[in-house]
């Protein structure tokens, strides 16, 4: 499964609490509190950025750190108490992308990161992804099929495109009516009807969809296997 936000924080409660929040806000977190938990995590999720402290009660943050960055380059913002300027430059030089100091307000910090994941947003969605017959270009917005135009709605493109850039993850159906149609409701049968055009245009047999998964009274999985 795909996180927005991971946090790595050995200070269970502060941990708690944080993700909490941001789960409420509209971040779809988790939280560790170990080197440890973060590799069984990273076994069997992803995530989109990582919150990371620096002390950890079975290793160290910078360390940590340096580890991730040998395998990806997904966005580490360190949370610490340590807040001298050798610690924070120390944090910057091994891979972080920010340094936020503890304690930290709830709301400045969901601010960060959701600046944090826009930026890294434009990153991921420059490039082709394919797909059975199709192929999307994220950055240009633009969906073949057998090399040819495939003609969308203004709706059903920007319906698509959020569930390609939220692939493999479960979309809940209020999200959808959030982010695509900006109302907190609009009616399952409204979006019943644009997922079902959708399927018509892109999956090579509607009726039993390949990518485009329903998860029956939650909402839908892009499913996209990735290269």
């Amino acid at each position: 499964m795909t996180y927005d936000c991971l946090i790595v924080e050995d200070e269970k409660p502060l941990a708690e609490n944080t993700c909490k929040y941001l789960n409420l806000s509209g971040i779809r977190s988790e939280a560790v509190f170990s080197v440890e938990g973060y590799y069984e995590f990273m076994d069997a999720n992803t995530a989109r950025m990582i919150l990371l402290d620096i002390n950890l009660g079975d290793g160290c943050g910078y360390n940590l750190c340096k580890q991730i960055r040998e395998e990806t380059q997904v966005p580490i913002v360190f949370i610490s108490s340590q807040t001298g300027e050798e610690s924070i430059l120390l944090a910057l030089n091994v891979g972080g992308d920010d340094f936020i100091c503890k304690p930290y307000s709830l709301p400045i910090l969901l601010a960060k990161i959701k600046a944090v994941l826009r930026r890294y947003s434009v990153k991921e969605e420059t490039g082709i992804v394919s797909f059975g017959e199709c192929e999307v270009n994220m950055e240009e917005e633009t969906v073949l099929r057998k090399g040819q135009p495939v003609s969308l709605k203004r709706r059903e493109k920007k319906l698509l495109f959020h569930l390609i850039k939220n692939r493999n993850r479960l979309i809940e159906k209020e999200e959808l009516f959030r982010e695509v149609w900006q109302e907190d409701y609009v009616g399952d049968g409204t979006l019943n009807v644009h997922i079902r055009k959708l399927r018509e245009k892109i999956e090579e047999n509607p009726s039993n969809p390949a990518y485009i998964i329903t998860e029956y009274g939650k909402g839908y999985i892009f499913v996209l296997k990735e290269k």
